[in-house]
């Protein structure tokens, strides 16, 4: 089976066939860095480990980039709001932005280029878009002209003609037609800069990443990703300067992941309903919010809200309270016959939902079959006793494992994972464990003195505050619902 995507360029799916065989050349837009991330963020980027994550699975050697803007517009603003340089401002969103990330379970992109590490590359390619007569510079600026490119809008599929009906050109620009993007920007006062042919300026925003990738991916590469905000026009832009300059094709599938809301409206910080991840982690386990983003597939919008995210939470709970009862009922059983056929199906299936078009929910689906399956093969009477089973068991919950790892998914210690939801759950029922612990005792002390109307009120009083009661050979546990 091959892999399949959906190709914004052509609209529809298409077989995954890398432009040279065994490598994926694979290139993300990254965040520019003037502010803390926020929850569209965190998909965008969950999205793109995933898909780096498969392709890696599938045998592909990837070389995957994603860069950050350094430099632009809001930096600069915020900057001078703050009374510090853009690259210190640029430097504090870097960190978080890589703190949030590591948070969230993300592994680092092969290269994670600055664009104000490439200003040399930025200048040389406006150059020869300008020497091609694709751009030209005025007054220090310098434009890209659209009406030179004739395929300009394929990627959006927008008009031309309506579009320039509605433009206009802003005071001070000096651009031939309203459509026309700025490439190269004269300096001016209290905004970084560099020398350039055209005068002291800095880059515009599009053209950093035509210059990134083409360095490190080469003039064509395999895929380009981001959210479908990049569309138009940065994608757009994109498409049309590197183009223009090398006269072949850009990119051969590009990959744009869907919208977050929030409680069915779209994230606006005029609305109030604008969270930064920071903001998420704090309520939140990190693998949580990833589990959540992976419940829909990647192109579709996903809705963010608090039941949303306790649904998520629960779903996750499944599967680490699977492998918990699996490492405890497996522990101390003889190793003997791996049963390596043992989920063969499972990971068919896992694969098959993947190679269509990075399906994560249908994927996920599968696994929860698999969970099941292990939870039905560990309460089999004499379980431990029965040495195909304890073999069939240990090959499943593995299985589980090493696909769940592919998505990210299953990393930490099930008994540590389950301990910290406990608890965190408790403190949002306004509990702490010593009041649980209390009620276990007050329970066990009426079941001695054989009260056990007051044992089942205890534990019907817990229940309704949403916690659970397990009576096990080895004493009362408990967990939150």
């Amino acid at each position: 089976m091959s892999i399949r995507v959906f190709n914004t360029m052509t609209g529809r799916k298409e077989e995954f066939q890398p432009l040279e065989p065994g490598r994926v050349k694979m290139y993300v837009c990254g965040v520019t860095v003037y502010d803390y991330c926020h929850i569209g963020h965190a998909r965008a980027n969950i999205v793109f480990d995933v898909v780096y994550r498969y392709l890696r699975y599938r045998g592909y050697e990837v070389r995957y980039v994603r860069n950050y803007t350094d430099v632009d517009d809001k930096i600069i603003k915020r900057a001078n709001e703050e009374g510090i340089s853009s690259h210190d401002l640029a430097e504090r969103y870097i960190r978080a932005f890589d703190e949030d990330m590591a948070a969230l379970g993300l592994e680092e992109p092969t290269d994670q280029p600055r664009a104000t590490e490439h200003i040399a590359d930025i200048i040389a390619l406006v150059q020869r878009l300008i020497d091609n007569g694709s751009a030209y510079e005025a007054g220090g600026d310098v434009y890209f002209a659209v009406e030179n490119f004739p395929t300009y809008l394929k990627l959006s599929k927008r008009s031309l003609d309506e579009m320039q009906a509605g433009a206009r050109i802003d005071p001070g620009e000096k651009k031939r037609n309203p459509m026309d993007f700025a490439l190269w920007k004269a300096a001016k006062p209290g905004e970084p800069s560099w020398e350039s042919p055209w005068g002291p300026g800095r880059p515009g925003w599009h053209i950093e990443c035509s210059a990134m990738s083409t360095v490190l991916l080469g003039e064509s590469f395999d895929i380009h990703g981001g959210g479908k905000d990049l569309i138009f026009p940065h994608h757009e832009n994109e498409i049309a300067q590197s183009e223009a300059a090398f006269g072949k094709p850009f990119v051969k599938y590009w990959l744009h992941n869907g919208f977050v809301n929030v409680n069915q409206e779209k994230m606006s910080k005029s609305l109030g309903n604008f969270f930064t991840i920071r903001d998420i982690l704090k309520k939140y386990d990190p693998e949580v919010v990833r589990f959540f983003i992976l419940t829909a597939h990647y192109r579709s919008p996903i809705d963010f809200s608090d039941q949303n995210l306790k649904e998520a939470r629960a779903g996750l709970s499944r599967f680490y309270e699977a492998l918990h009862a699996a490492d405890e009922a497996l522990e101390g059983c003889a190793e003997g016959d791996k049963s390596p056929d043992e989920g063969a199906g499972l990971e068919e299936a896992f694969r098959q939902a993947m190679d269509d078009d990075f399906n994560t929910a249908q994927a996920l689906g599968h696994l929860f079959e698999g969970a099941r399956a292990l939870n039905r093969l560990l309460g089999e009477k004499k379980f431990r006793k029965k040495a195909d089973k304890v073999a069939a068991a240990r090959a499943l919950r593995d299985r589980l494992r090493s696909l769940g790892g592919v998505l990210g998914l299953f990393g930490s210690d099930p008994g540590a994972w389950l301990r910290q939801r406990n608890l965190a759950g408790l403190s949002e029922l306004g509990l702490s464990e010593g009041d649980v612990q209390a009620r276990i005792e007050e329970r066990l002390q009426a079941r001695r003195d054989k009260d056990f109307d007051r044992a089942d009120r205890i534990r019907e009083e817990l229940a309704e505050k949403g916690v659970e009661l397990l009576d096990t050979p080895q004493g009362t546990t408990w967990k939150v619902r």
